[in-house]
């Protein structure tokens, strides 16, 4: 058992490693060696439990997408409103690419998963799927207009979220991220609500950020 619990944590230490370097320097430019550095292993620890840079670089994918898609399950399961389940999940989504090196690191490794010998998709697909299942909610609730095409909808949020947080990356180190997010809620929006909730749904994503601010200042 100390040899197994040893095991987990020295696989645990090199995928946080690993999300920090790939994180900073993206896949091309992090070498092995960098990411035993960085994880403070000796590379035959690496080599134990993994056979290449890629399959790191799957690993840390893996562990982020289990991650980030627990909450898309988390407002699925919920008793949220459907449109409120997605915008709280871009929040909170925005939050962990903020503050988890893990999921900031899979989110570009996804990104730059043409390199690798097989294309990423997994993810993007269960995204859009979830978005669509909420959307779908939504309509049903009455706070998505009727006859909105949840499928081309949930197709078009996701890669915008996806861009929008790539460009705050790359301009600002996301310090920008969440005004990125609520000035993509307030083109979106327009778009989805349906016409009588306007009034009430525009300004939801701003006073869902202010309901975080104040849980978070209680706690």
């Amino acid at each position: 058992m100390p040899k197994q619990q040893r095991a987990i944590g020295t696989r645990a230490a090199i995928l946080r490693g690993a999300a920090e370097a790939f994180g900073r320097n993206g896949y091309g430019s992090t070498s092995l060696a960098d990411v035993a550095t960085e994880a403070g292993v000796t590379k035959g620890a690496l080599y134990f439990h993994f056979d290449s840079k890629e399959a790191i670089a799957l690993a840390v994918i893996g562990a982020q997408h289990e991650a980030s898609i627990a909450l898309g399950h988390r407002m699925l399961d919920g008793s949220l409103p459907g449109l409120e389940a997605i915008i709280t999940m871009s929040l909170e989504l925005a939050t962990q690419l903020c503050t988890d090196p893990v999921v900031a690191a899979g989110i570009r490794l996804t990104m730059e998963s043409s390199v690798f010998s097989s294309p990423i998709v997994g993810p993007y697909r269960d995204w859009m799927a979830v978005c669509e299942e909420l959307l779908g909610r939504g309509i049903a609730e009455g706070d998505v207009a009727v006859g909105t095409d949840v499928a081309a909808a949930a197709h078009f949020i996701s890669p915008a979220f996806t861009g929008v947080q790539l460009v705050s990356e790359a301009l600002t180190k996301r310090e920008d991220l969440d005004r990125r997010v609520d000035e993509m809620w307030a083109l979106i929006l327009p778009a989805l609500v349906a016409p009588d909730r306007r009034e009430r749904l525009l300004g939801l994503p701003t006073r869902l950020r202010a309901a975080r601010a104040a849980a978070a200042s209680r706690s």
